[in-house]
């Protein structure tokens, strides 16, 4: 059986830091409140939860980091509300990131599109490579801004949708959690040769053969490509490479 996903969910600011503030509304309660009601959401779903805090405490954005890196958690998700330097100028729900590739982009796309969905504008994926809960977290990590804490507007309908607003980010975490596990796995895979000439890559298979290496061809981007082996772990990987050199190769690891 599959292990149970671990999520650690962090409520942006707290404590003596209270966030984006507008008519005495702090941004560190409306990020307490929806991330409890994401949490219940995803436990429902047999999600482990792991939460940076439950209550109106303050830690360092380092120390947030910190948590989720000894917890081993799979996904981190840190929740905001916006603010502008003009209130009323904004609008929407985005998402942030340490850099839009990778599992922390399709977390951030489904999120935004289950918002988008509940009624939210879609403000897309912004790379910010500064922050520091997304620089040194260890596991993909998204940043949500839901809706402007200074604008009447996303106010209201951030109170008449709170719970739906809540299944959507669960839903957009569940949608990475699914394709992630569907996913075919990628190989490590050592390459000994590039051939434009079937023939001479058949001959370096051959050879390869013969000194008992479980070698096999690649036809891709018109080349013959011969490779060996086809490793799940990093380490067992580098030893065949070692031990390919040792008979004389010059070689290089792919992923496939």
């Amino acid at each position: 059986m599959a292990r149970q996903k671990l999520v650690v969910l962090d409520a942006g600011h707290g404590g003596r830091d209270p966030g984006a503030s507008y008519f005495g509304r702090q941004e560190k309660n409306d990020a307490l409140n929806l991330t409890l009601e994401v949490g219940k959401v995803l436990q429902g779903q047999n999600v482990r939860v792991l939460y940076t805090r439950v209550d109106d405490t303050y830690d360092t954005p380092f120390e947030k980091a910190e948590m989720a890196n000894r917890s081993n958690a799979d996904y981190f998700i840190s929740i905001h509300r916006n603010g502008m330097p003009t209130p009323t100028t904004g609008s929407g729900a985005e998402s942030l990131v340490f850099e839009n590739t990778g599992t922390a982009n399709l977390l951030a796309e489904n999120i935004n599109s289950a918002l988008e969905e509940v009624g939210f504008a879609n403000l897309g994926i912004i790379e910010r490579p500064g922050l520091v809960v997304l620089r040194r977290t260890r596991m993909p990590a998204v940043l949500v801004e839901v809706g402007f804490i200074d604008n009447e507007a996303d106010n209201l309908f951030f109170d008449r949708n709170f719970e739906a607003i809540a299944e959507g980010i669960a839903k957009g975490i569940m949608a990475a959690i699914d394709a992630e596990e569907t996913a075919l796995p990628e190989y490590y895979q050592i390459q000994t040769g590039a051939y434009r000439d079937q023939e001479l890559a058949q001959q370096m298979l051959e050879k390869l053969q013969d000194e008992g290496f479980p070698a096999f061809l690649v036809y891709e981007d018109d080349y013959y490509k011969v490779r060996v082996g086809a490793f799940l772990s990093l380490d067992n990987a580098a030893r065949m490479e070692q031990n390919l050199r040792n008979y004389g190769y010059n070689t290089f690891m792919v992923r496939a």
